[in-house]
């Protein structure tokens, strides 16, 4: 499976996954539709299946279209968007499966972003291979996603699932947010040494336009603060020892950056 990441818009990525054997190609979140079909004409391939993980416009702006020209794909989304995501046809839950080029990815529900938000994780196909987690909004680059219709407990119960997985898991979230996101976390999180060898790099990168998504998890846990609410520097950074009040006041800080 090969994975082409596509920028649209002001600072969205959209995926598209390849399986150049067969042909076929899935996307993740298409913001647009033109991007998108320009890479499949590339690659001489067709589409045959979308997948959601949420109903924001930036995320499923492109599924009409897309559909338009491959009407045979399927749409998939969270159970709990049925009726908020564009020709979706397919409604999936914790632990559910669906299979591309041959791999399989696991169904994680991480509301918090959204009450009804998923995320597609396949896992490594050798034990020196990488998995590929597919995101959304849920965890960024040095950050998360504002709670526009969960709660923190939620949130927090979800990128807890997301940090579970392997270290060596890619990251691929929706937006280019690195940089601001690792500002903040400056802020609270000042005297980790590896988020300030990280900023560095990611200026360095930015300054030459370069994308700095795909992240790893290894990373994350090492340098996001949504990713340690139980460390005791970001503890102290918002006066709390309790998990939920902790990550609750460092997402309330980021949105007052």
């Amino acid at each position: 499976m090969h994975i082409h990441q596509l920028a649209m818009l002001q600072d969205n990525y959209t995926f598209l996954l390849h399986d150049p054997n067969s042909r076929i190609a899935a996307v993740v979140d298409p913001a647009e539709a033109q991007p998108v079909l320009d890479c499949l004409n590339n690659l001489k391939s067709e589409l045959v299946a979308i997948l959601n993980t949420h109903h924001h416009k930036d995320h499923v702006g492109g599924n009409v279209q897309l559909l338009n020209q491959f009407p045979d794909a399927v749409v998939y989304g969270g159970a709990h968007d049925r009726g908020r995501i564009p020709g979706q046809q397919v409604f999936l839950q914790e632990g559910d499966r669906i299979s591309f080029a041959e791999q399989q990815a696991e169904i994680f529900f991480v509301p918090g972003h959204t009450r009804a938000h998923i995320a597609y994780y396949f896992p490594p196909e050798t034990p020196e291979a990488p998995g590929e987690l597919f995101c959304g909004d849920t965890l960024f680059a040095g950050g998360c996603g504002r709670l526009f219709e969960g709660t923190p407990s939620q949130m927090l119960n979800s990128l807890e699932k997301l940090r579970s997985l392997p270290d060596n898991t890619r990251v691929w979230c929706a937006h280019e947010y690195t940089l601001k996101n690792l500002q903040f976390a400056l802020t609270v999180d000042g005297q980790n040494l590896g988020l300030r060898q990280r900023i560095e790099q990611v200026e360095k990168m930015r300054s030459r336009s370069e994308a700095t998504v795909p992240s790893t998890l290894g990373v994350e846990k090492l340098t996001n603060p949504f990713l340690r609410w139980d460390q005791p520097a970001l503890q102290s950074a918002v006066k709390s020892q309790d998990a939920v009040k902790t990550f609750a006041r460092l997402r309330g800080m980021k949105d007052q950056f």
